[in-house]
């Protein structure tokens, strides 16, 4: 089936002009993803040669699922948006079968307490990170069938949280409350793009500001995160340890940071120092002005995704531009929530660093959306808004001198 939905011309990769994608949005991910090789390097290599052996043994993993993280973003650039949009709701099937099966004794893996992932062999799949693609993929395509309903009426607006509410429920379960309200954000977000008026929008952030608030009180251990946050040397040897040695490390780094290689906090003072904490690690190493300059890019990243989906709208491509708006939400919702969480102004959740974590199903997904959002600029650019549109090698035998950005 995959082969069937591949076309590998015309695609950005295989054209008449040769490679033809944005070379700006690339750019900025490919230097976060070997900025993210670096540092994985570093920061795992204590760990790493305690637990196996081999000081490189994390960055060898990372390294293959950055190559297949590579290989997919490819393989999506040679897929139609079209096809996407047809195929959402099988998709959306897909992701509810997946976050079902991760919570079944036996089948899904549990790792520091949470059951979040399937294990194929040596490897993890994590299903949310799929789920939480799928579901933009989904909504984008309701928002083009029922434009006029969502913007006029209750009901249209109420009928995405029939599938929403659900999967985040299932998501709730494993538990991974960080994936969920990245979710429930990008969706929200999306759905106020999509025409949502402003009162109907309003409410559903009372709504959701209130559920928040009943799941943080339903369980213990989210309430004590909540509380020690706002004061971790409290208790900085118990729930207030994570953040306080994070902190430690961004004291440490100063303004040019310690030097590549040289932190101390991550010689196991600093728990999940190349997953969660990772940027931690980098501030300690790079100081204030390598952190700045990290979330610089990650500012560019997204913001550059915003304009693809902008630009997808003024090419009358609507589905393509809610797609890339919302995979631009899900990347934003991340950096904020992790950044946030390293330096303490958020409470501590389990949610990676796009592009810069180390994690396999998070860089391969990342890997795609970036793929995908490659290929909706291609095709807003080049007026493909149809997959049963016709084209030859002559339609892109000349590098046209408009429409560049």
């Amino acid at each position: 089936m995959i082969f069937g939905v591949i076309k590998p011309y015309p695609s950005p990769i295989i054209s008449g002009r040769g490679v033809d994608v944005d070379f700006p949005m690339l750019a900025g991910c490919l230097a976060l993803l070997g900025l993210g090789l670096v540092m994985i390097t570093s920061a795992s290599s204590e760990v790493a040669a305690v637990q196996s052996g081999n000081a490189l043994y994390m960055m060898t993993r990372h390294l293959i699922y950055l190559v297949l993280g590579l290989v997919a973003c490819v393989a999506t650039m040679m897929v139609p948006v079209a096809t996407w949009q047809r195929l959402g709701w099988l998709m959306l099937l897909g992701a509810f079968g997946l976050l079902i099966l991760v919570i079944v004794p036996g089948i899904g893996r549990e790792v520091n307490g949470s059951m979040r992932w399937i294990g194929f062999g040596m490897f993890n799949v994590q299903p949310s990170e799929i789920a939480k693609v799928f579901v933009v993929i989904f909504l984008a395509g309701y928002l083009i069938r029922r434009q006029q309903e969502v913007r006029e009426s209750w009901m249209g607006f109420f009928k995405p949280f029939i599938v929403l509410l659900p999967m985040a429920g299932l998501l709730l379960m494993e538990p991974d409350f960080g994936a969920t309200v990245v979710m429930m954000g990008a969706a929200a977000a999306m759905l106020f793009l999509g025409g949502v008026g402003l009162f109907r929008f309003a409410l559903m952030v009372a709504l959701a500001v209130a559920a928040v608030f009943v799941l943080v009180q339903a369980q213990p251990y989210r309430m004590a995160r909540l509380i020690t946050f706002t004061d971790p040397w409290s208790d900085q040897f118990g729930s207030g340890y994570q953040l306080t040695q994070a902190l430690i490390a961004f004291g440490r780094g100063e303004w040019f940071g310690v030097g590549l290689g040289n932190s101390v906090q991550k010689q196991f003072y600093l728990p999940e120092a190349h997953t969660d904490f990772v940027f931690s690690v980098l501030a300690e190493e790079l100081g204030v002005v390598g952190s700045l300059a990290t979330v610089a890019l990650f500012v560019f990243v997204s913001i550059r995704a915003m304009y693809i989906g902008m630009w997808a709208e003024r090419a009358k491509q609507f589905f393509a531009a809610y797609t890339a708006y919302g995979l631009a939400f899900l990347w934003i919702g991340q950096f904020l929530i992790n950044i946030g969480v390293n330096v303490g102004l958020l409470p501590t959740k389990g949610l990676t660093l796009p592009f810069l974590s180390y994690g396999g199903s998070s860089l391969i997904i990342c890997c795609a959306s970036l793929g995908l959002l490659l290929r909706i600029e291609w095709e807003s650019r080049n007026n493909m808004g149809s997959e049963e549109a016709e084209f030859s090698e002559s339609d892109f035998a000349e590098e046209p001198n408009h429409g560049r950005r």
